[in-house]
């Protein structure tokens, strides 16, 4: 017989918000790639993204279950490990499944062979624990401080994932409320669309006041408060271009009032229902508004009427600000229709500053990862080396852009810049990947670029690596005379030197292939001699792509910009070579070297 989970586990909220997800007995691909990440970050047999109903456990991503639970992607809770890190709400570590006494005689343990396990809670944004993102081991394993560091990094990311699920369920739900009114839907569907257009809230609610303004009332006033009660954010608009000034000065006047703001946003809180004032009276507004010109601007472009409605952060039904439309004279006062879709407005733009939010800590995960997965460039006698990472400003900033360069045991040095399509968690996980493919392959061999990039290709194909990837891979050998370098070019945009007497070489090559589309028997090596004070540049497409423009363009302005800079620190150097770029919506890769 099943055992009935109590406790925590039965906690209507936090199965309210399991049930938002809509996950159940299926595979999840995001999930199913961050269990895969997880087993090789972790090096581990079984890695797992559970989440708990109150009798059930959901598998939506896993790796190396038997085959009957991985395709089942469901157990009971008697087999649920994870369940002990759901009632606890903790990080749990478990060298001996045996030894543990809460943990010996549990199924799990038994029929799954479970004797080492390791689990950190997934949470929403209210804090219910959802499920776990848990690693087993079928022998006993002291749990390293880095490897639990990396499932709670990981672990943070899954519990990103799962509140904007949360979020966009709430967000479908109101949705569907509003359909009764045709078209209050048209502007709340428009208004959607705004504020998804940008994640810089103070631009969003900016833009909310602007389409607002005419349509639902004369004008608009939007203000966001922090959780400590502080004001944060003030924007007005108005209907009538003429008054665009006055609206400015109120919003500056407001922000500059903050007592005001947070006494309305404090007394929507407490009701956290709309205000409605059908006859707004100004000599009632001045004895509660300082300073007296925000009344007077409020009468001059029209206060007949006002509704202040809540903003309303969708998990956790936080009231995080207000928006008040004020009608003059002219177009009477608000009505219940008008009410519901002010009400909806907030609903929409809480949604708005929730994303915002999630994305900021979502952003930030991902650069950490990123930048983990990069690695610490070598110091040798001669050669300076200098990188660049940069993340793209638009997306989760986690892209497949990586560079690296390494000491051979003969003395030679190898240096490689690539690009692994995609950007996300998994192009990161590829990233990674093929890094320490090229490492692993090419370190203690003295073959040649090509061959390399070759076997290179054979391996992303022989593994099952789903990788499309561009590369560049160079060996540097210093002799008496100077440096022989040779490389090999898979479909990358071409290295550039920069020579001693300023002149800037640009190495183009007949075109071959990326890696991981067809693998090739061979790939050519290319080779040049490269005198002392010669500085190489290695890049990804981010520093010289354009839509509007060719690749050409954009080699031609790095060009431009190296031109006469041989006696330039390299630093300096690099930032003039990130400052031609004319977008930032991929990642950049730079890896500069100065030859001694």
């Amino acid at each position: 017989m099943v055992e009935t989970a109590g406790g925590v586990l039965v906690d209507p909220e936090r199965l309210r918000a399991v049930r938002r997800l809509g996950l159940g007995a299926r595979a999840d691909a995001a999930f199913d790639r961050i269990a895969l990440l997880v087993e090789r970050l972790v090096d581990v047999p079984v890695a797992l993204v559970t989440v708990l109903e109150d009798d059930r456990q959901y598998l939506p991503g896993q790796v190396g279950l038997p085959e009957q639970l991985a395709k089942a992607r469901e157990m009971p809770l008697s087999h649920s490990l994870s369940r002990h890190v759901v009632e606890d709400g903790r990080v749990l570590v478990v060298p001996d499944t045996q030894a543990d006494p809460r943990m010996r005689d549990h199924l799990a343990v038994h029929e799954l062979g479970a004797r080492a396990f390791a689990g950190v809670p997934l949470t929403d944004s209210d804090g219910h624990v959802l499920g776990t993102l848990a690693v087993m081991d079928r022998e006993p394993r002291a749990w390293t401080r880095s490897e639990i560091a990396v499932l709670v990094e990981l672990g943070e990311v899954c519990s990103s994932e799962l509140r904007l699920r949360i979020a966009r369920e709430i967000a479908d739900e109101a949705r569907l409320r509003a359909e009764s009114a045709h078209d209050q839907l048209t502007l709340l569907g428009e208004l959607t669309e705004t504020l998804s257009a940008t994640m810089d809230i103070d631009e969003a609610l900016g833009r909310l006041g602007r389409m607002v303004a005419g349509r639902l009332a004369d004008w608009c006033v939007v203000a966001l408060a922090e959780p400590s009660g502080t004001v944060r954010h003030v924007s007005a608009a108005h209907h009538d271009p003429a008054y665009a000034k006055e609206a400015e000065r109120l919003a500056q006047l407001a922000a500059a009032a903050p007592a005001e703001m947070k006494s309305l946003v404090a007394a929507v809180q407490r009701t956290a229902l709309p205000i409605r004032e059908d006859a707004a009276d100004p000599r009632s507004l001045r004895e509660r508004i300082k300073p007296g010109e925000i009344v007077e601007i409020a009468e001059r472009v029209g206060l007949g009427s006002y509704l202040v409605a809540p903003i309303t952060a969708p998990v956790g039904r936080r009231i995080v600000g207000v928006v008040i439309l004020v009608n003059g004279a002219e177009r009477g006062p608000f009505g219940e229709a008008e009410e519901q879709t002010a009400v909806e407005i907030g609903r929409r733009a809480g949604l708005a500053v929730d994303n915002s939010r999630l994305y900021g800590r979502q952003r930030h995960v991902a650069e950490v990862l990123q930048h983990s997965m990069l690695p610490q460039l070598p110091e040798i006698p001669g050669i300076e080396l200098h990188a660049r990472y940069l993340p793209a400003q638009v997306g989760t900033a986690v892209g497949g852009d990586w560079y690296d360069a390494f000491v051979q045991p003969d003395g030679s040095v190898m240096l490689a810049v690539g690009d692994v399509s995609g950007h996300d968690i998994e192009a990161a996980a590829t990233m990674g990947q093929v890094r320490n493919l090229v490492r692993g392959d090419a370190y203690g061999r003295d073959d040649e670029p090509g061959p390399l990039l070759a076997q290179l290709d054979r391996a992303l194909h022989g593994l099952g690596m789903p990788a499309a990837a561009t590369a560049v891979l160079a060996r540097l050998r210093r002799d008496a005379d100077g440096y022989d370098l040779t490389f090999s070019n898979a479909g990358h945009p071409p290295p550039v030197l920069l020579r001693p007497d300023g002149e800037v070489e640009v190495w183009w090559e007949a075109p071959e292939p990326l890696l991981g589309l067809l693998p090739r028997e061979e790939r050519s090596t290319h080779r040049r001699r490269v005198r002392p004070g010669s500085t190489l540049l290695l890049y990804t497409d981010g520093l010289v792509e354009h839509p509007a423009q060719l690749i050409d363009d954009g080699v031609g302005r790095i060009r431009r910009a190296l031109q006469g800079s041989a006696a330039l620190p390299i630093d300096d150097l690099c930032t003039r070579l990130v400052n031609t770029a004319t977008r930032r919506d991929d990642d950049i890769a730079l890896l500069v070297i100065r030859l001694r």
